[in-house]
Order: C-alpha cells, then structure tokens, then sequence
C-alpha cells in the first residue's frame, strides 16, 4: 500500500509501507505563473489586519518567483505620474523580500501607507470613460503601474477604492486592442462592516472589540458621576461598527442610520425649484427616545448609562446643522466637522431637563480612530491572511480579472464580479445596511435597555 510521507509545494513523495525504502514522487500540477510582476496597493483609511493581507499577497507571489511591489500611500502618486518624473523605488514604491514579509502578518499599521486620492472621481457613468480630459488621472496611473511593468495590481480598500479598480479595468477594457492591460483583482476593507459580497471585513472585529473596552471603561466612570455618554463610532453609510461596539460594550442604547425611518424619520425640501426632498431626521423624537431610555432606567433605579450613534447620521441631519460643512473627493461631507455626538448631547441634555425639571451631565465623544490600527485580534489576521492568498488564487489559478475576493463559512474563497457589486450606470457601489428584521439587529433591541414605543 502506498501512503503519502510527505507533501511539499512541488511534489507528494509516497512510500511503500512493506518497502520504506522505495518512494515515488509525484510531481503537483505547477502554476504556469503569467505574473511575473504584480503591484499591490492599499486605499481610504486604516484597518486592523491591513498587513495580513498585504503580506500574505505578497508572499505568495515571492514563492512563485515574481517580484511583488508596494505601491505606497495609495494612488497619490500615480495619479500625478508623467513620463518626466518616473516613479522612485522607496519614496514611490517598494519591492517586497521575504526578509521584508517577517513578522509582518500580525504587525499593526500599513506597511505601505495609504491615501484618499480618488483618480476616478471625474467619472461616474461609462460614457465618461471616453472622455480624455475626465479620464486623464486614470491614465496617469495606468501610465505609472505600466511604467513598472506589472502584470497584476492587487487593490485594497473600502467601496470608493472598490469603484476605482472597477473604473481601471474599465479604462483598459476601452483601449485599442494592442494596449498593454493588466487585471485587477480587489480585496475588500472597512472597519465599517458595510460591504457587498461578503458576510465581515477584515479588521472589523478587532475594532467593535477596541471601541467596546472603551464603552466599559465609560459604563464605570458614567456609574461614578451618575451621568451619561453619548459616544459617535464611526461608520459613515451603515451601523455595524456602533451596533457590534455597543452590544459587545453593553451599552444602554445604540442608534444608526439604518433606525433613521417611520417615527424617527421626516422630510425636508432641499432645492425649492424642483421640490426635491431627502430624508432627515426627526430630531425631537430621535432625542425623546433617548429620554426615554434615560427615564426608564431610573426607574429601575441607573441614574446613568452610554448611548452609541453612528456617525453617518449626521449626514441625516437637518440643513441648518451642516450649512458650511464642505466634503471630500467622494462627495462625502466632513463628518468630523460637524461633530454630531457633541450637538446631540447638548439636544439630551437640555430635552432631559425640559422633561424632567432635573439635570443629568450629558458628554459628547466622537471615537474611532483609536480602533484603526489597533493590534489584530487572530480572527482579522485569519481573515486578512485568506483574502491576500485570495488574490493570488483568483489571479493566478483561476485567470480571474475584475473581481473582488470574498470568503465566506470555513474561509471559503468566493470571487464576485465588479459587474455584481457596481451599478453599471452611475457606478457606485452598494451598501450593505443592517437589515431591521435581521437577529442581529434584534440582538441590540433585547439587550438595550426597554423603551416603550
């Protein structure tokens, strides 16, 4: 009988069990490896785990025997890329070593940097991609990465870097038949959880268990005082970095943008020509809730607590409050600027009072980047680690371009078309929200403290 003895990358070795001398080798199906350069490159802001998966990437394309670049600081750069100033190994860019990769799966930070530099924003439906003066930056970086010779660029990042790759590829998809191209494979990232296409992202774990220490560090100092914490997570389009870091934190109450709806929701008229209306929040009854809670617990005898919003509620708030907020290269306004945990902690506070005739202290504190380059709990480094091989399976065994890597049940790899998670009009991608009929959103209703509707 012939039993396996050892397996290594290239070969099974089996053995006779009656004649332990005599062995065959089996020599494994090996990877013609197309890729002999690949860039990889990392966008928007930090997350836990970041160099799991970038290290991992990188290291399964060394023990193949390409040579692996670190793009540096996002697209800052190629989008400013000319003939004339050629990109600078170690300023620019840098070439990964297996001496470079040590350690390096559990280490905190981005190993290459990373930027907001969006070179796609003038474009936003497929005409545009025609157009030479809108799709000028793209050029620029497909000029830049062309200049490194790369057979690949492995693109890391939130929604807004998922739509750039997808615009790359578009770009090279419009270029004459005997254009250079290179596919482009992306790795989802966001402490926010807002993702389609996969069930977690890598680092957000490890950031709702960040957050929530701080939330028990602040249950004990809010008993002390007898008072109350209004704290504002990030999560700009959805709630499940606040949900997760309230339920983990027991906090007494969490809001999100997904709660903005039926009572807690109203309309407003933005432009008075056309009628054209967006949804707001109802802000008095948003703050009764919230008395309510504070009520309710004093009735069971807590004069104090912690209340958890998301910070993408503040792009619900009604116009008054954002009037000279500007926004960034994606249209997002300045969520930071407008300090939505410090004007709805004045709004508790003095509703409080209003209802109660007693004051309760009432302190605002936006949170987040603390949680962004925390150390990585071992489920994100697992996670990072399967989506950074991903990129070398879906690249080199599976021949793949224009997807997005995905893993679900037991680390399975799932590779989802950029088609299946970007509207093909405007190009935007789609956010994944917290449904309200989902158990994990009821989770947070049983567990926060009972407030009669």
């Amino acid at each position: 009988m012939l039993r396996i003895w050892a397996l290594d990358r290239n070969a099974i070795v089996f053995g006779n069990s009656s004649s332990p001398g005599s062995v065959i080798v089996a020599e494994l199906a090996h990877h013609n490896l197309d890729i002999k350069r690949v860039a990889i490159l990392f966008a928007g802001g930090p997350a836990p785990a970041a160099n799991a998966v970038i290290s991992t990437a990188a290291f399964s394309f060394l023990e193949e025997g390409a040579q692996v670049f670190g793009i540096k600081h996002g697209y800052s750069r190629l989008a400013e890329y000319t003939a004339a100033g050629p990109l600078q190994e170690g300023a620019d860019y840098i070439r990964f070593t297996h001496d470079s990769l040590t350690h390096a799966r559990s280490s905190r930070g981005i190993m290459i940097g990373t930027a907001r530099t969006n070179p796609g924003k003038h474009v936003s439906s497929p005409e545009h991609l025609k157009d030479p003066e809108l799709v000028a930056p793209l050029r620029r970086v497909y000029e830049g990465l062309c200049s490194l010779e790369v057979d690949a660029l492995i693109s890391i990042g939130g929604d807004d870097t998922l739509k750039t790759a997808n615009k790359l590829k578009m770009f090279q998809d419009n270029l004459p038949g005997d254009a250079r191209r290179f596919p482009v494979v992306h790795l989802p990232k966001t402490i926010d959880n807002d993702y389609s296409g996969i069930d977690f992202t890598f680092g957000f774990f490890t950031a709702v268990e960040t957050l929530a220490e701080e939330i028990r560090n602040l249950n004990y100092d809010a008993a002390a005082g007898r008072a109350y914490f209004l704290c504002e997570a990030m999560g700009r389009s959805a709630g499940w970095l606040a949900y997760g870091a309230a339920i983990a934190g027991e906090a007494s109450m969490v809001l999100s943008v997904e709660d903005i709806t039926g009572a807690l929701a109203d309309e407003e008229v933005v432009n008075q020509d056309t009628g054209e209306t967006r949804k707001i929040m109802a802000m008095e009854r948003v703050i009764d809730r919230m008395v309510d809670m504070m009520m309710a617990r004093e009735r069971e005898g807590r004069q104090y607590g912690t209340i958890v919003i998301a910070e993408g509620m503040a792009e619900y708030l009604p116009s008054k409050y954002l009037e000279g907020v500007t926004r960034d290269d994606h249209g997002h306004i300045n969520i930071s600027l407008v300090n939505l945990s410090a004007v709805m902690s004045r709004l508790l506070a003095a509703r409080y009072n209003e209802r109660t005739g007693r004051t309760r202290k009432v302190n605002g504190l936006q949170m987040g980047y603390e949680s962004r380059c925390a150390p990585p709990h071992a489920y994100d480094v697992m996670l990072g680690s399967q989506l950074g091989v991903g990129a070398y399976r879906a690249l080199v065994e599976e021949k793949l371009n224009g997807v997005m890597v995905s893993v679900s049940g037991q680390f399975d790899l799932h590779f989802v078309p950029f088609e299946e998670l970007v509207d093909p009009q405007t190009l935007v991608t789609k956010v994944r929200f917290i449904e309200q009929s989902s158990d994990f959103h009821r989770l947070a209703r049983f567990l926060e403290t009972c407030v009669d509707n």
